[in-house]
């Protein structure tokens, strides 16, 4: 990497952007990291274990904001823009979230990146773009793009906005269409929803939809390492250009799969009877079956190490070591406790 490197990353209290603010902050090249988050999703407590860490800084602000966004692009090499909506649900009641969360703000960071002429992004979009298009297995051509909800709405216009940016201001661009991520610090998420409702009652697990929805999961340090990845690669871009990439695993973990192995892990003494619903989405708007193919990410040199199944497992290991660590959180997201972990195989 770069020496002397300053960074910009959109959402960095959030779980994404905190994973990444890790390795960043572990890498001695890093001269500075500035973090934009207004904190309505993303947390303090993930960034606790960096408060003596003089090349952070942290700015509580509201992307939507303009001109109180552009000073802190100034001098900046790299941005990852990773604010967002994190749930696609809350899309449903608030119709003007996506627009505002997504498109919105995505316009204010290319602005202030063309103001302050900062020279690279990287942007996380997702397979929602690709829309409802069964076990398709979908690759970055695909097409049209016909998204069912208002979030994967939101991230076509994101990506519409930096092909247009790059071509007509020089910046270069890295997309990222993520699968599912799951891992430590989750804020949202079909295992945070089944922790929550066991954390109450182990006996009782309510699955939303039939639970054979199927999508593919990315263990959160994995991308992390595709977001360094696509920093590369971005880097190397002549101005102007930008590409696309999927980062997701090749196959799919269904919900009926997350939901056995937590309870598995979770080790609780008596059973637990996981009640499912008939639909075959788990909410309006719900991509029930996702494939992506991400052989092109591979090609570019980058595979991830594990397969879906596996990231969830791991993800599932790693969530439970950490919930016991969070002794000043404020939510209602805990170790279950009847729970007696077990190691996942």
């Amino acid at each position: 990497m770069t020496k002397n490197t300053t960074y910009l990353v959109t959402g960095g209290a959030g779980f994404i952007g905190s994973h990444l603010l890790d390795v960043l902050l572990a890498d001695a090249a890093t001269m500075e990291v500035r973090v934009l988050d207004n904190f309505s999703s993303g947390r303090r407590e993930h960034l606790a274990h960096h408060e003596h860490d003089a090349r952070l800084k942290i700015v509580t602000v509201e992307l939507l904001e303009l001109e109180k966004i552009v000073p802190h692009f100034q001098g900046v090499d790299q941005v990852f823009h990773l604010a967002a909506n994190p749930d696609a649900r809350w899309g449903i009641d608030n119709t003007r979230l996506d627009l505002e969360q997504e498109t919105i703000v995505t316009y204010n960071v290319l602005e202030a990146m063309r103001r302050s002429k900062t020279p690279r992004l990287v942007f996380s979009s997702s397979g929602t773009v690709y829309g409802d298009v069964g076990t398709t297995v979908t690759h970055e051509k695909l097409g049209p793009a016909l998204p069912t909800s208002l979030y994967g709405a939101g991230k076509v216009a994101s990506e519409g906005l930096i092909s247009a940016f790059c071509s007509t201001f020089g910046l270069s661009a890295i997309i990222f269409r993520f699968g599912n991520i799951t891992g430590e610090r989750t804020t949202h998420g079909v295992i945070y929803d089944f922790l929550r409702q066991l954390s109450k009652n182990s006996a009782q697990l309510k699955v939303l939809g039939n639970g054979h929805q199927a999508k593919p999961y990315v263990y959160v340090r994995d991308l992390v390492a595709g977001l360094r990845f696509g920093q590369t690669r971005c880097g190397a871009l002549p101005p102007g250009q930008f590409d696309v990439f999927n980062l997701a695993p090749d196959g799919a973990t269904s919900v009926r799969f997350i939901a056995s192995e937590l309870i598995r892990q979770l080790n609780f003494p008596g059973p637990t009877q996981i009640n499912y619903g008939e639909s075959t989405q788990g909410w309006p708007g719900d991509v029930a079956q996702s494939r992506m193919d991400s052989s092109k990410l591979r090609a570019a040199g980058f595979p991830l190490p594990r397969s879906s199944d596996e990231a969830v497992q791991l993800a599932i290991q790693r969530i439970l070591n950490w919930l016991p660590s969070r002794t000043s959180a404020t939510d209602d997201l805990r170790l279950p406790p009847d729970a007696k972990p077990v190691e996942a195989v």
